[in-house]
């Protein structure tokens, strides 16, 4: 009955609701059409000049961070295509024999390896792919659900794109002066909040999913929901190996060089060693890119077989790179016009002390909905956030905003990756590995997500609003 409730909701949510780059486009709309009310100019073509400025401006200002995401995602999806993690998942699989097992290995696997980084959720896709060709019984819309589910605990982890960002140089939050100077991983990543919360999706998270297995697999195991019986794509391996020329050439011996692909990554490896004995356990975006970059390399061996990883990792990215400049011209607006600040004395109207995380945690809940993306998101309500932070704590010290500004932020973070488990625009990492020649939708999906989706709500919302500094 809760999984049939579920999946009605589902199906009402996906027919009503457009793709996430439309959700963009008429959140520029609405944001151009209150700004320009709200612009304080003197006439009407004064406050259409001052939108249009403001939206065209700011369109440039997340190129960037948006590169960064792209990066962070196309490096992670690099290593995951890398022949010893397709041998590792080789081999894991000849120990898992039955549905219950395979759902909860993908779980708490994909909730593992997303704390490594979010694009590590293709390892749990082709692993789920391969234990559902070879055990029976498996209901594969529930395990497309659960390998999409696992993937939520990304923003705890190594990749956390707002927790990233906070901490690196020179950050368009910095540069629009909200910011003053970099926040510690420790203060966001290191956090007793944190902490809590990767608990809650490594141990909870796979007693949920155990709890609404599906009684019945009738007509919905792969092979019912196949449309197309070609099912392997060839190893980069393979696919290296054709472009050889039949013939020995040099630029052959050249774009098959391990030497020359290892030598370069043993510099990065140098440098990587370098970076945490002079800074620490300090990470941000662009360490983090540069740790995963270095390790494609390594995994791959020669320069042709990553660029054909990078290659295929790249197809995945496309929502990303062009929707980013839509986020950063509505960030543009809401500067130019003055309904950032409208926003952050509204927020400050409201929030206290004791409730500012959980208004924090709500809105980017609620905000993902239109804008499906943590970096993004946060590049149109963390200003207005962290100027709620700052009104909040101006009589305390330096130390205690800063705390506070970190458990704000994160808060907006964990409430945007909750809600990803209705909002189905992730499902576009998932899909190309899992739906690959199948008869299988969103809607298909997510419904199986919805009561995770509350028990999960409350459980945070307690935490973001209770768990000590």
């Amino acid at each position: 009955m809760i999984t049939k409730l579920g999946q009605k909701f589902t199906d009402g949510f996906t027919k009503y609701m457009p793709s996430a780059y439309v959700f963009a486009l008429l959140l520029t709309l609405l944001t151009g059409l209150v700004g320009f009310f709200v612009a304080d100019a003197d006439t009407l073509k004064d406050k259409g000049i001052l939108v249009l400025e403001g939206w065209f401006d700011g369109f440039w200002n997340l190129l960037s961070f948006g590169m960064q995401i792209v990066l962070i995602i196309i490096t992670a999806y690099c290593i995951a295509q890398s022949g010893p993690v397709k041998r590792g998942i080789d081999h894991l699989a000849k120990w898992i024999k039955t549905p219950t097992q395979v759902y909860m290995i993908i779980i708490a696997l994909g909730a593992l390896l997303s704390l490594v980084s979010f694009g590590m959720v293709v390892i749990t896709s082709i692993l789920g792919r391969e234990l559902a060709l070879r055990i029976k019984g498996i209901h594969y819309p529930f395990l497309v659900a659960c390998v999409y589910f696992s993937f939520n605990g990304w923003v705890c982890g190594l990749s956390s794109s707002i927790a990233l960002l906070l901490n690196t140089d020179n950050n368009f939050l910095i540069k629009d002066a909200i910011l003053s100077h970099t926040i510690s991983s420790s203060y966001t990543l290191g956090s007793n909040l944190n902490l809590a919360m990767t608990l809650l999706f490594v141990v909870v998270s796979p007693i949920l999913i155990w709890i609404l297995i599906p009684k019945s697999f009738a007509g919905k195991e792969l092979k019912d929901l196949q449309t197309s019986l070609d099912d392997a794509e060839g190893s980069v391996k393979d696919e290296a190996l054709s472009y050889k020329l039949p013939f020995k050439a040099l630029s052959d011996a050249l774009n098959n060089a391990g030497w020359l692909q290892l030598s370069v990554a043993f510099l990065g490896v140098l440098y990587i060693i370098y970076y945490f004995y002079n800074y620490g356990f300090e990470l941000n975006l662009n360490i983090m890119i540069f740790i995963f970059l270095i390790a494609g390399m390594v995994l791959h061996i020669t320069p042709m077989r990553y660029s054909i990883a990078m290659k295929r990792a790249s197809s995945n990215i496309s929502g990303v790179l062009f929707q980013y400049p839509f986020y950063a011209g509505i960030m543009g607006i809401m500067k130019a016009s003055g309904l950032a600040i409208i926003i952050s004395q509204l927020l400050v109207s409201i929030a206290t002390p004791e409730s500012y995380a959980f208004i924090s945690y709500l809105t980017g809940g609620v905000i993902n909905f239109a804008i499906p993306s943590a970096g993004g998101e946060f590049a149109v309500v963390g200003p207005s956030i962290i100027t709620m932070v700052q009104e909040l704590g101006a009589h305390l010290s330096p130390s205690e905003v800063t705390a506070m500004t970190a458990r704000a932020s994160m808060s907006v973070a964990y409430g945007e990756s909750l809600s990803n488990l209705l909002q189905p625009f992730f499902l576009l990492i998932v899909f190309p590995v899992m739906g690959k020649g199948l008869k299988i939708q969103a809607r298909d999906v997510i419904g199986y997500l919805f009561i995770p989706f509350i028990v999960l709500f409350v459980i945070q919302a307690l935490l973001v609003t209770y768990v000590p500094l």
